[in-house]
């Protein structure tokens, strides 16, 4: 469960042995845990019952929902209303373990056991830094649950929604958080929050904690160490250490002031890009129909901020453009920490431009990966592809591979009015496109999933 890169101070003695017990196969410990609390998230999803409206569910479908919640990918085969409030939970437990602030948080308490006593600054700043995780993970996971429910408490028509739906309000607000938080994209609801297209509040609520969570948690993590360091004087020294030697330390969301502002910029400009587009193309169509101005507005920015990770949505992918589709796999297929340099100096331009073209023939070559997987799909939806083109097409195919991959959870679903055969006895459902694929091309997109929670280790992503 390594979220250490190999550091430059790996060489000395003072790291070596962090350098040997959290660099030494990080995709396989990575891998391993995964699957680890996959197969206990089946076993308890099997063990508890859904609705009692609803037949029994099967298994494989049962095992992909596990997967996709600890790799935090919200792909669905099964309508997430089946589920009953105890497998709520447990999803929640899954998404919340399998988190990537979590996870590091447990590879640095590891990390404490690996010092002798004359490595006493280093050891103390790591503890400190596991704590400071710790804090930062229980205070906005908290904060968030308290604003949701306070949320959907005080506004009728979210609650009415809610009641509908015949969901637990404090379920919910604990199962919205985590996943927002985590940047799953699972929302109790069958309609993710398409439902809540008229609650834009409730949107400006979550908008925080799905940023807080993934994209920008180097940047906050960084920040809330320089506050500390300012506000408390025993730990300055701690926070000074952390602060200016997070090449050594090699810990991979501590990360450099400058990196931490590009980050931001980048964020920034891809939600920028995405706000401008669905303005220009997407205002008056379908997707955003029935909503006021304003509701469009915040509409619009929330689907943009979780396109990059989150995957939770207001709108009708199918009924959107093109461009806006093809704007939005490219995105999904950046890894999170994407950022783009901004710098003045020529030997660090020089270094940058390395760099970059280093990370260029790394995408490139995950694009080989995913060619393979949506080949392999390919052949055992054959006969879907045969028999149903207009709704088993290539693009389809593409999108949900690669939403599969950046862990994001959007999909194309599937639409019965355009089957070619038996449409009649076709029965639409609120679940991802890969919910009408065979066994087959399903376990594929399982693999898929584990193998892109798992990008940065065989890209070996790093910052500086």
């Amino acid at each position: 469960m390594s979220n250490f890169r190999a550091p430059l101070g790996c060489s000395s003695s003072k790291l070596n042995r962090v350098c040997h017990i959290l660099s030494v196969n990080p995709f396989w410990t990575r891998n391993f845990y995964l699957l680890i609390i996959s197969l206990l998230g089946f076993w308890g999803l099997n063990v508890l019952k859904p609705r009692t409206n609803f037949s029994k569910l099967r298994n494989l479908d049962l095992f992909f929902t596990s997967v996709s919640a600890t790799t935090l990918s919200s792909m669905s085969t099964i309508e997430m209303e089946i589920l009953s409030n105890p497998q709520l939970i447990v999803v929640s437990i899954l998404m919340f373990i399998g988190g990537e602030v979590f996870t590091s948080m447990v590879g640095l308490f590891i990390a404490q056991n690996t010092f002798n006593n004359d490595e006493h600054l280093l050891h103390h700043s790591i503890m400190f830094l596991s704590f400071i995780i710790l804090g930062y993970l229980l205070v906005i996971n908290l904060l968030g649950i308290a604003m949701v429910f306070l949320y959907i408490s005080l506004v009728s028509n979210a609650h009415r929604t809610l009641k509908s739906k015949g969901l637990n309000l404090f379920t919910f607000s604990i199962f919205t958080t985590i996943s927002s938080f985590t940047n799953c994209g699972f929302i109790p609801t069958n309609e993710n929050m398409l439902v809540f297209n008229k609650n834009p509040g409730l949107f400006l609520v979550i908008i925080p904690f799905v940023i807080l969570g993934n994209t920008l948690f180097p940047t906050c993590l960084r920040f809330s160490i320089w506050v500390l360091g300012k506000c408390v004087n025993k730990v300055r020294d701690y926070c000074d250490y952390l602060l200016k030697n997070t090449k050594e330390i090699g810990f991979h969301h501590l990360v450099s002031t400058r990196c931490s502002f590009c980050l931001v910029g980048t964020a920034f400009g891809f939600v920028v890009i995405q706000v401008v587009l669905f303005f220009v193309m997407e205002w008056n169509s379908k997707s955003l129909k029935g909503l006021n101005p304003y509701e469009k507005t915040i509409g619009v920015l929330f689907q943009s901020v979780n396109t990059r990770q989150a995957g939770e949505t207001i709108v009708n992918l199918p009924a959107m453009s093109t461009v806006i589709l093809i704007v939005i796999t490219v995105i999904m297929y950046l890894p999170p920490y994407t950022s783009f340099p901004f710098v003045n100096d020529e030997e660090e331009q020089h270094q940058q431009q390395k760099r970059k073209r280093k990370i260029a023939k790394k995408l490139l070559s995950q694009l080989a990966y995913i060619s393979i997987f949506v080949i392999l799909i390919c052949i055992t939806e054959r006969k879907s592809m045969k028999e149903d083109p207009l709704n088993f097409t290539p693009f389809n195919i593409v999108f949900e591979v690669i939403s599969a991959y950046g862990n994001v959870g959007y999909t194309m679903g599937y639409n019965c009015k355009l089957r070619l055969k038996d449409g009649a006895n076709c029965e639409d459902k609120w679940y991802g496109f890969v919910g009408r694929w065979s066994d087959a091309g399903k376990t594929i997109l399982i693999v898929v999933m584990l193998f892109g929670r798992l990008k940065r280790y065989n890209m070996g992503w790093k910052f500086s």
